[in-house]
């Protein structure tokens, strides 16, 4: 895994390298995945994930400018060639994608039940979704449409908290909790 320092970042969100790590072992990513990183960012999980599906494909969707930008030189720095950036504001740009392993939501501009709707109809069988959801709202919602659905999921939170030097002294400086909720179009949750 890469080191959160190593990614180029300006002042845009970024998924956290234990949160990354969690997310992409529940994306289930196996070398020939087919991935959507929906809100990406930085581009962290994006490249996190083509490095795991090094015969696979992995489609970054970003509707910030800065961001996309962001994504193109962190894809460049680490040298990954099987990501593709696509600038829209989703679910717009899912449309045309091919069949997908899974789909990683890290941002969803308030868009999050049209994404999952798209979702539902460009997921393989067994395919996953998985949401990283910093507040209440978001990972109520992920719930409840999914129960609604009858997507099999399940959903647990994270609070990380990493050892930081102050003084002579050291202390656990804690990092935003995350909900993680996966998901697949199945049966109930």
């Amino acid at each position: 895994m890469i080191a959160d320092e190593e990614f180029l970042r300006g002042k845009i969100p970024m998924t956290k390298q234990e949160i990354r790590i969690l997310t992409l072992a529940k994306a289930q990513i196996k070398i020939d995945s087919i991935v959507a990183d929906i809100g990406a960012g930085t581009g962290s999980i994006s490249i996190e994930a083509a490095r795991l599906a090094r015969n696979g494909k992995i489609f970054a969707i970003e509707r910030k400018a800065e961001a996309f930008e962001l994504i193109k030189r962190n894809v460049e720095k680490f040298s990954v060639d099987n990501v593709e950036i696509i600038q829209a504001e989703a679910p717009e740009g899912l449309e045309d994608l091919p069949e997908l392993d899974a789909a990683i939501i890290g941002g969803s501009g308030g868009h999050l039940e049209k994404i999952f709707d798209v979702l539902g109809m460009k997921l393989k069988i067994g395919g996953r979704v998985v949401v990283n959801a910093i507040t209440l709202q978001t990972a109520a919602a992920a719930l409840e449409y999914f129960k609604r659905h009858a997507w099999k999921c399940e959903a647990f939170q994270v609070q990380i908290n990493r050892l930081e030097r102050v003084g002579s002294y050291d202390m656990m400086r804690a990092l935003n909790p995350v909900w993680i909720i996966t998901a697949e179009a199945a049966v109930s949750c």
